[in-house]
């Protein structure tokens, strides 16, 4: 295995106070993990709110999305990687069911009621306004950057991406 020393710049301790000569040598870790943290942070306490979860918003997201209605199973396999648990999204199922937002048909596929869709359609109204406050000061030349540098890292040890898991 060829040496990297030399090659890379070295790595220094996580510091938030690090000025921009020394953002180089900062751990990526660190700053993406704070960055999920807070972002996440914001907009679920922007969510609560208005009585709604994240994961709420997925599902109804998913349940709207495609050209066919999901069944439980669908969803809550193509969700469940980005919850908390193994069993969230199936409360969730659960939970909008109750609130009248999702209903089940004959061939056990989900679907959004009125209800279901107006909250949607707000949640999505306020995804937007929370990403004008996380984006602000941002162009989308920079952004762009920033994804592509983070997917090139992800794909670099060996992530997709794809599946929300980097492994």
């Amino acid at each position: 295995m060829e040496s990297l020393i030399g090659t890379t710049t070295d790595q220094a301790p996580a510091n938030p106070a690090a000025t921009d000569d020394m953002l180089a040598t900062q751990p990526i870790g660190y700053w993406s993990g704070l960055a999920h943290g807070t972002v996440t942070r914001h907009l679920r306490d922007a969510m609560a709110k208005i009585d709604v979860t994240q994961p709420q918003y997925w599902v109804l997201n998913r349940v709207n999305g495609g050209s066919a209605a999901p069944s439980r199973e669908e969803v809550v396999a193509q969700l469940t990687h980005l919850a908390d648990g193994p069993r969230e999204i199936d409360w969730v199922v659960d939970q909008l069911l109750h609130r009248e937002w999702l209903r089940i048909d004959d061939r056990q596929r989900l679907h959004l009621t009125d209800a279901g869709e107006a909250a949607r359609a707000r949640l999505r109204e306020l995804a937007t306004e929370v990403r004008a406050v996380v984006h602000k000061g941002i162009s989308d030349d920079e952004y762009v950057a920033a994804l592509k540098v983070l997917r090139t890292m992800v794909a670099n040890v060996g992530g997709d991406g794809a599946s929300g898991n980097p492994f």
